[in-house]
């Protein structure tokens, strides 16, 4: 038998709070009353925002496809202007258009519409448009939540990104490119907000492990210019590396082969979040094993709020990492944790400015004790 209730089955939550919020009497009181006539609107409209976020997604889509507010950043246009250059009949890019100007990337001006602010600021932002572009991929996984979050679908999220599952010969050619080009544009957005909240002075040679085609390691050149550099990642996508001659390149799977030696700091970016926790504790012995006696552990990844749910990674990366099949976003407690058990001491967590972006834990491996001299 089912605990669903019927849908006409009186609703009433536990708690005086939460009852007053569900009855309908006293939301018509506080749309009356001075003062709490600015709560009720404001919680209306959050609601009303959770319930359509799904149109904005697929018209936000519209737009990076249709490029409209690409148009739109060579100046000004009319919906008929716009229509003709998306090939898309009027009346129906007037209400893309409308849609875009209340969502804010776009301004209305009587008859045009112009890129505003937050437009501009999403296309400048690398990478951004090709996500939503690739959020086709997620929304369709997301088609029948319920047996989505039950686990009775086959997200092709997980087929997209086939390293997740330990692949390791020859990849195809048009998954790597794909691979390559979402994380060598997003990963350098990550790569500011990291090194913002780092100190590598003192550090003799960083490897970065799963590094992608190196956009972290080229952030990392670019502010320390001295610092010598190496990247581990599959070999095809270490091929297409583009990265300064001096920079070593190491081919392999850090599930089949041996960590390269030598480095004193080692970094994980958005790593751990792409695999179970069985993988991630092997994945970490084998840098505490790499590293020399004070080296340090990188960590940088969007990570749960844990006890404070983020709106953001609790929702956004807990569910793309889901739809991965074998990863999941773990809180900056549960990833400390592992780290402990792996043998890593002094772990920290600076605080990030935009969790979204990444966030970044930093721990060390215990040096030798001194030892004294006789």
């Amino acid at each position: 038998m089912s605990d669903t209730p019927a849908p006409d089955a009186p609703f009433r939550p536990v708690g005086l709070v939460n009852r007053l919020a569900a009855s309908l009497r006293f939301q018509a009181f506080c749309a009356r009353v001075p003062g709490l006539r600015g709560i009720a609107r404001a919680e209306g409209a959050a609601l009303f925002d959770l319930m359509q976020g799904f149109v904005q997604s697929q018209m936000l889509a519209a737009l990076v496809e249709l490029r409209v507010l690409h148009i739109l950043a060579d100046g000004p246009a009319t919906v008929d202007a716009l229509a003709l250059r998306a090939e898309v009949p009027p009346e129906r890019m007037a209400i893309l258009a409308q849609a875009g100007a209340a969502m804010g990337v776009m301004v209305r001006r009587g008859a045009t519409f112009k890129l505003s602010r937050r437009g501009a600021a999403f296309l400048g932002v690398p990478g951004l448009a090709d996500m939503v572009r690739h959020h086709s991929v997620l929304y369709r996984d997301l088609a029948d939540p319920v047996a989505f979050i039950r686990g009775e679908t086959d997200p092709d999220l997980a087929r997209f990104w086939p390293y997740v599952f330990g692949a390791t010969g020859p990849m195809d050619p048009d998954v790597t490119a794909r691979y390559s080009r979402l994380m060598t544009d997003s990963q350098g957005i990550v790569a500011q907000d990291a090194l913002r909240l780092l100190d590598l002075k003192g550090v003799a040679q960083l490897l970065d492990i799963g590094g992608g085609t190196g956009a972290f390691l080229r952030a990392v050149r670019a502010r320390y210019p001295d610092l010598s550099l190496a990247l581990f990642d599959l070999p095809d996508v270490v091929a297409q590396a583009a990265l300064p001659a001096d920079v070593a390149r190491h081919g392999g799977s850090f599930r089949a082969d041996p960590l390269p030696q030598g480095a004193d700091a080692i970094s994980l970016v958005r790593v751990l979040y792409d695999h179970a926790d069985d993988t991630v504790a092997a994945l970490l012995a084998k840098v505490y094993a790499a590293l020399p006696p004070g080296g340090r552990l990188l960590v940088i990844e969007p990570m749960s709020g844990g006890a404070k749910p983020d709106p953001h990674t609790d929702v956004y990366f807990a569910v793309y990492t889901l739809a991965m099949q074998t990863g999941r976003t773990r809180s900056a407690a549960e990833i400390a944790a592992m780290l402990a058990k792996a043998g890593f001491t002094q772990i920290s967590k600076p605080k990030a400015a935009r969790a979204y972006v990444t966030g970044v834990i930093e721990a060390r491996k215990p040096a030798l004790p001194e030892t004294r001299a006789k």
